[in-house]
């Protein structure tokens, strides 16, 4: 019978907790003090210093994240000398997942790169054409709220019939708020009006330069010195006189006498024979 010989071997294990340099084992988390020794009999002896027993115990803690729990609260609590420490670790929020897969959209890519931008310069062209039409249809909606309207352009231009005016007669229109001077001129005063040496007027013009037609004559009805109206037939030369300050005009609208500066403004104006219309403006 085979005998079995039992040998003891001493093995030294590594302490598992911390220890101080004088062989006090390390125990942070507990709380070691002792209860101050209570006044006279009292039963639940109240002290200044130190833990009570029937006191709750102080419960404090921090967060913290985890790489693989996620987000742990640690919670620490002081207990009295007798009681027993708990670590207790709280998850808040469920365990971190693998990101989700992209797709793969190499099948839709472009064979050549030249598609692509191609259809960049088209989508560019596009967005230039449609940006100028706007910019057009807006610049010329603004300018058409700028431009005059519809009763000013009737005022722009005045057609008159010169047919119903007889030879030596004055007829006086309005044309855009100012009187207007039509004369139809006799053979007579087309001769006085050209003989005149009009270079030794003050205002220097022949009677060719204000007249389209010799028989008619087109003036503003504005004395050039301070705004009046003239008198028509009157004056030391048989044309326009301004009783105002005393400026004579001649037969052709020419200052003669007095203290107005120049001749009377002749406007802008067109004579159809044809159909016998003078049209000013």
């Amino acid at each position: 019978m085979a005998s079995v010989q039992l040998v003891k071997k001493a093995v030294t294990v590594p302490p598992t907790v911390r220890t101080l340099a004088s062989g006090v084992p390390r125990a942070p988390l507990i709380d070691f003090r002792a209860r101050a020794a209570g006044h006279g009999d009292h039963a639940h002896h109240h002290g200044s210093a130190g833990p009570r027993s029937d006191a709750p115990s102080k419960v404090f803690g921090s967060v913290f994240q985890s790489p693989s729990s996620g987000l742990v609260a640690k919670v620490r609590t002081t207990a009295p000398v007798t009681g027993v420490f708990q670590q207790r670790l709280l998850h808040t929020t469920p365990a971190v997942r693998d990101a989700p897969q992209v797709p793969d959209f190499t099948p839709y890519e472009a064979k050549d790169e030249s598609t692509n931008r191609s259809l960049a310069y088209l989508m560019i062209g596009s967005m230039g054409i449609i940006s100028a039409s706007v910019a057009q249809s807006t610049v010329t909606e603004f300018l058409k709220t700028m431009s005059a309207s519809a009763d000013v352009l009737a005022m722009a231009k005045v057609e008159v019939d010169i047919n119903s005016i007889p030879e030596g007669k004055n007829v006086i229109i309005k044309w855009r708020g100012k009187p207007v001077f039509i004369r139809h001129r006799t053979q007579d005063e087309i001769e006085e009006a050209r003989s005149t040496d009009w270079k030794s007027l003050r205002d220097p013009q022949p009677d060719e330069d204000r007249t389209k037609k010799p028989d008619w004559l087109v003036m503003l009805g504005v004395c050039t010195h301070l705004g009046c109206v003239p008198i028509g037939e009157a004056g030391d030369f048989g044309g326009w006189f301004c009783p105002c300050h005393g400026s004579h005009y001649d037969i052709s609208g020419r200052i003669r006498k007095g203290p107005a500066p120049t001749n009377l403004e002749v406007p802008q104006y067109e004579i159809n024979e044809a159909e016998g219309k003078l049209v000013i403006g």
